[in-house]
């Protein structure tokens, strides 16, 4: 397992990131000494979400076709509605979590991104946690559900809500230096 400041971290976000759930785990793993991609499905810039309205945008690293899984240590899914509400029809989104999934990397997902893990078949028999207002496709889809802060299973790391950033991003770095 790498040491934080050595190894290398992807964000997956479209328009209508949570723009604390994007912009805090990026500057943090950054500060660390990570090196943090943004991938999104085109190039460019993507536009957060705060509060009520347009956020600050960041930049796209690559596009989700290019991303490869070998190059990453962990996976990062930022949340809010519109992000993971969109990525989870996209057929590249999924093909990388998978993929994470299969290596056995972490995947931490937070607030409405644990979504994703339900479309990507990873949620059933696992302890899990997210955004209230998802608790019960959580809950379908098979997973444990419970009222915390942070929650890891195996690989994969859950967390509520922004008031939980700091808990999410310090199970990250755990899980990338020490593993599962």
């Amino acid at each position: 397992m790498p040491a934080i400041a050595d190894s290398r971290i992807l964000i997956i976000a479209t328009h209508g990131f949570e723009e604390s759930e994007l912009i805090k785990p990026l500057n943090d793993f950054s500060a660390k000494g990570a090196k943090v991609d943004v991938a999104a499905p085109e190039g460019g810039e993507i536009k957060g979400w705060l509060h009520r309205d347009w956020g600050k945008s960041v930049n796209v690293d690559l596009k989700l076709t290019d991303v490869k899984v070998d190059d990453y240590d962990a996976l990062v899914l930022p949340g809010g509605q519109m992000n993971p509400d969109t990525l989870r029809i996209d057929d590249n989104a999924l093909a990388i979590i998978k993929g994470f999934l299969a290596k056995g990397k972490t995947v931490a997902a937070i607030c409405h991104a644990p979504a994703l893990l339900i479309e990507a078949g990873a949620v059933k028999g696992r302890n899990v946690t997210s955004y209230i207002s998802i608790r019960t496709d959580m809950i379908n889809a098979g997973g444990r559900w419970v009222d915390h802060q942070v929650v890891a299973d195996q690989a994969i790391i859950t967390s509520r809500h922004p008031g939980d950033l700091d808990a999410f991003i310090a199970k990250i770095v755990e899980q990338v230096e020490q593993g599962p």
